[in-house]
């Protein structure tokens, strides 16, 4: 059951009732670090214009702005409706009044949900209203009230014929329990399915046999259609949706489904479907499949039963079907055909020689988990490992940290995919300390971001008040962490003739580490104010970053007499050898 996995989730308490809310995000996504899309996604407050969390993933098309209601009394039969309506607000206020009428809270978010949307890279807007009681016909209703909404406001934002897909759902107990299923049970899908298929052969093993032919798209269309993500429960992700763009691979199976479907089979790498049993009648010429899961192959499943109407009956996709009672077998059998689906940027680094060379020094490090580009099993995907580094955090830390925070911000994937941005950030400089080192300073940021967003703003004084509203834009943390890193010559009073060589001196743990920049954090929040024009309106331009950097360093230089003890303190801890 999702809930005890959920609550024992330590890692989460911190967040209050929004910590369902981030679970049932990091399940359905499969993200690897929550905590630094919680830093800033997360917009709850009373000006939050009923926004609890928006989140915008332009790699995935994707925009989530959602709505949080936890029950103290879990008996209740459903989630109060007025919650679900809410969001009607939140889409208005996001996506159509003037932006200089939005509270300071959820402006930011604003900005960059208009400019993803507006530059085409959101292929579908989702509204979550999340809760842990069971669903409910109110809910519904008030939710199919919130698509119109939503469709209305993107229509005047973008105009008509131009909207993204809205999708609204309600993220109930079931619903939550499902996406955990997903993860834990391989196949979801245990209807006994027909498809009429011209021969193929039999494989046999010790531990499984496969049957290996041609499936008919439309076959697949009408699957997707009935299923949608179930199909996918023994996927690492579902169908991640297409965008225009030559560069989109399902866009590019859409159009040959579409246009060109006699020559789809020979276009396509085919699918790998995982069953309880299947047998195939060579007179009939009907393959019957007893429960089915698609480990590979979900992008091509959910191209094809997206489109508008049936594909050509000439289009046909390589398929081979699996049945296996080794449990291992079947682990293996899921764990090595998603590693061939694109999944996460990382993967493509995974084996490579750096990423080899760091997971190995990180094994003498305390305290810590890195998988350099690789994913844990399905238990990791579940839990966490409360002391993981994420590969795609370590890769923005370094991008922030080496003077690319508009990289680290908005394109942690092409860190991994980019040889020429990989290469500047992974490469026989990069040890396993040092990750520790930039990794732990967007932590502190991050650290220190909560920490105020925690207090009664009345409470705040002048000079966290300002920090807190700096905070607030999207992509900050890693504009502050960038230019904290640009300050160290400064702050250690030395040359730092190579900064891939700074490390602590000891071999901290990363929350020890945490601790060590801290005092520097505190500091630095003070002059934040000089870096706001880089964020205000989205973290975008490199010449602003480069201003704004430029003139925080000067401060920072500006005041190391006043703050020398604490400088001198922090430089003891630090190596640059």
């Amino acid at each position: 059951m999702y809930k005890e996995a959920f609550e024992a989730r330590e890692d989460l308490g911190q967040y209050g009732s929004n910590a369902l809310l981030l679970y049932a995000l990091e399940l359905k996504f499969d993200l690897e670090d929550i905590h630094t899309v919680a830093s800033d996604a997360l917009t709850d407050g009373s000006d939050d214009k009923k926004c609890d969390l928006i989140y915008v993933d332009a790699d995935d098309g994707i925009a989530i702005i959602a709505q949080c209601f936890v029950s103290a009394d879990e008996t209740k039969r459903e989630a109060p409706a007025n919650k679900a309506s809410d969001l009607n607000t939140g889409a208005g206020w996001l996506l159509t009044r003037e932006l200089e009428e939005l509270p300071e809270r959820i402006r930011p978010a604003a900005i960059q949900l208009r400019s993803a949307l507006i530059e085409g890279k959101i292929n579908t807007v989702h509204f979550w209203y999340v809760h842990n009681l069971p669903s409910s016909q109110n809910v519904q209703s008030e939710l199919e009230t919130v698509k119109r909404t939503a469709y209305a406001s993107l229509s005047q934002l973008l105009g008509q014929g131009s909207t993204p897909n809205v999708s609204v759902l309600e993220v109930g107990k079931e619903q939550i329990e499902q996406w955990y299923q997903t993860l834990t049970t391989p196949i979801l899908v245990t209807d006994t399915q027909e498809v009429r298929v011209e021969g193929g052969y039999r494989i046999e093993s010790a531990d499984w046999s496969a049957y290996v032919t041609a499936v008919p798209a439309r076959w697949l269309h009408g699957l997707f259609s009935q299923y949608r993500d179930n199909l996918f429960s023994a996927n690492v992700r579902g169908y991640l949706g297409s965008r225009r763009s030559d560069a989109n691979i399902n866009s590019g199976i859409k159009n040959t489904a579409s246009d060109d479907p006699a020559h789809f089979w020979v276009y396509n790498n085919g699918l790998t479907i995982v069953t309880h049993d299947f047998t195939y009648n060579e007179d009939s010429r009907w393959l019957q499949v007893s429960g089915m899961s698609i480990v590979n192959g979900a992008q091509t499943t959910g191209a094809i039963g997206s489109l508008l109407s049936e594909p050509n009956e000439s289009a046909m996709v390589p398929a081979r079907f699996v049945k296996c009672r080794n449990t291992e077998v079947v682990d293996k059998i899921i764990q090595y055909n998603n590693s061939q689906n694109r999944v996460e940027a990382p993967d493509f680094r995974s084996n490579d020689e750096v990423q080899t060379r760091l997971r190995d020094e990180f094994e003498q490090l305390p305290s810590v988990t890195y998988l350099g580009g690789r994913r844990g099993g399905y238990d990791d995907r579940i839990r966490r490992p409360p002391n993981l580094l994420p590969s795609d955090t370590a890769g923005q830390a370094l991008a922030a940290f080496h003077g690319n925070p508009v990289v680290a911000y908005n394109e942690k994937s092409r860190i991994w995919v980019s040889d020429t941005l990989y290469s500047c950030f992974f490469s026989d400089r990069t040890t396993a300390k040092h990750i520790v080192f930039a990794y732990s300073l967007l932590r502190a940021v991050e650290e220190k971001k909560r920490e105020l967003t925690a207090q009664p703003e009345p409470e705040l004084t002048r000079t966290q008040g300002k920090a807190l509203q700096y905070f607030r834009n999207r992509g900050s943390t890693f504009l502050l962490a960038a230019a904290m890193a640009a300050s160290l010559e400064n702050l250690l009073d030395r040359a730092v003739p190579d900064t891939f060589a700074l490390q602590f001196t000891s071999s901290p743990t990363p929350n020890e580490a945490i601790a060590h920049w801290q005092p520097i954090v505190n500091v630095a929040v003070a002059f934040v104010e000089r870096l706001t024009s880089a964020v205000e309106r989205g973290l975008k331009s490199t010449e602003q970053v480069e201003r704004s950097i430029e003139e925080f360093v000067g401060f920072m230089e500006a005041t190391r007499e006043a703050n020398g003890g604490v400088y001198r303190a922090f430089g003891q801890l630090v190596s640059t050898n």
